[in-house]
């Protein structure tokens, strides 16, 4: 594995300033590995095949343990089965580890903002993965959302963790009835596109410094989603069900010039990847991780997927070769057998129009 530089946090600096995203330097990383969806009370032999690969970083997208409780004393023991993994114990050990929450490790099934338990949901989630106590992700009024920038120069990755629950609004049901005799016979959810003028997955003060964050200048801005956020609708959780914030991103991103976009996520228990490019620049690619326990068989339909999709098992691998005048960018999922099951490669400068 690539010696990184130790991370340095700012902190004391981020809570003067009321900064709602963390700061951190680090030597820009080659190879990015990523998953999600993680039962704690299976064995995830996956964790061996990912440890082999020596990574620089590993990106944990959410569901990664199964809570799905009101009992905050069982939630912290889920927790602690996943942290007894051998496999997971090596991977902690040896390669830096960030991560965001989705709905199973917040407290309940597609929950959102209304969750009673989110404060000591954040604390428990927040003491597992090592955040310092001084964190403003322990304190901030509206979740746990961060970025992490690594790298110097031109040579910089901006992870933008975004928190898609905290102040999640109600999702939209469809009816019993539409779904089982509509929606479940084409492998879709129970759930439409929000008709609520100003519902929202982020809030509007998350969204302020999301802007922020994205205005900041990085070669790569990778926005690591606990949801699927390309694809338009498959009726289960995803951006598309909250069409104002989906919207609003792509217009961020055309009005403040940002290159370098790569979208990851998790949650939907199949892999793929997404391609998007209406109205926009160029071209956005979301890779799609899970899970790295969990499998379902009837993937829904994705008009923007290219290529076949996988419900096996599987993790991501963002890699980046830094020594080439125009970097190479490969996302790859793999099995558990570490072999590639899809990818798609290009360079970074077909991600990078803006001068």
């Amino acid at each position: 594995m690539k010696q990184l530089v130790k991370p340095i946090t700012h902190a004391v600096l981020a809570l003067a300033l009321g900064l709602a995203f963390s700061a951190n330097t680090m030597a820009a990383p080659s190879k990015i590995l990523f998953g999600s969806c993680g039962h704690q009370d299976k064995d995830i032999p996956i964790f061996d095949t990912i440890n082999k690969e020596q990574g620089d970083l590993f990106i944990f997208l959410g569901d990664n343990i199964y809570g799905d409780t009101n009992d905050m004393t069982v939630l912290a023991n889920k927790y602690q089965k996943l942290g007894a993994k051998p496999g997971f114990k090596t991977l902690k050990a040896n390669t830096p580890i960030i991560a965001m929450w989705d709905d199973h490790d917040f407290g309940q099934n597609d929950i959102g903002k209304d969750y009673p338990h989110k404060e000591q949901s954040r604390q428990i989630m927040l003491d597992f993965w090592g955040e310092p106590k001084s964190s403003p992700r322990r304190t901030r009024t509206d979740g746990i959302y961060t970025s992490y920038m690594y790298g110097e120069d031109k040579q910089t990755v901006h992870v933008i963790m975004p928190d898609l629950r905290w102040n999640r609004d109600a999702l939209n049901h469809v009816s019993e009835l539409e779904y089982y005799t509509k929606r479940k016979l084409n492998n879709q959810g129970p759930y439409s596109p929000t008709e609520v003028k100003g519902a929202s997955m982020l809030g509007e003060a998350q969204w302020q410094s999301l802007e922020q964050e994205l205005k900041k200048p990085a070669a790569i801005k990778l926005i690591a989603s606990s949801l699927q956020l390309l694809p338009d609708f498959t009726g289960w959780e995803s951006w598309a069900n909250f069409p104002e914030d989906r919207n609003r991103l792509f217009a961020l991103i055309k009005k403040h010039q940002v290159n370098g976009v790569i979208i990851i996520s998790g949650d939907t228990h199949w892999g793929e990847i997404s391609k998007y490019q209406q109205n926009l620049d160029y071209p956005l690619i979301e890779m799609t991780s899970s899970g790295l326990t969990e499998k379902w068989k009837d993937v829904s339909p994705n008009k923007h997927r290219v290529g076949d999709y996988t419900h096996n098992v599987n993790y991501g691998d963002l890699s980046i070769d830094w020594q080439q005048a125009d970097p190479a960018i490969s996302l790859k999922l793999k099995g558990i057998d570490g072999k590639v099951i899809m990818q798609s490669a290009f360079s970074l400068s077909s991600i990078s129009p803006y001068k």
